[in-house]
């Protein structure tokens, strides 16, 4: 069986939570990872220099962490998923963890 890894260049990141709310996270830099191992698609965001503290601030605080994710790739493909955002205050960054299925399109 292989293993498989993908690192692909974020330019937009939109994410919706707590009911309706929804949010552009600005940011400096992001990739989506895609890693494949035993047939299982694995998938998360790591999104650097966050700069909407009230976001972080929120997620920190909030038991309810999960999202829907729309991520816009540099190279203008669009990707679709759900999961749970965790940010990393301290450090103005934060990481979303796909749960199920990433769609491409």
């Amino acid at each position: 069986m292989s293993v498989g890894m993908e690192a692909i260049a974020l330019k937009s990141i939109a994410i919706s939570y707590d009911g309706n709310a929804s949010r552009i996270i600005p940011f400096q830099s992001a990739e989506l990872i895609t890693v494949t191992q035993y047939g299982d698609k694995l998938w998360y965001i790591d999104i650097s220099g966050v700069s909407d503290e009230e976001l972080l601030q929120w997620f920190s605080q909030s038991e309810d962490i999960g999202v829907g994710v729309i991520a816009t790739a540099e190279g203008g493909s669009v990707y679709r998923g759900e999961g749970y955002l965790h940010p990393n205050e301290p450090n103005k960054a934060a990481a979303i963890r796909g749960n199920g299925k990433l769609l491409e399109g």
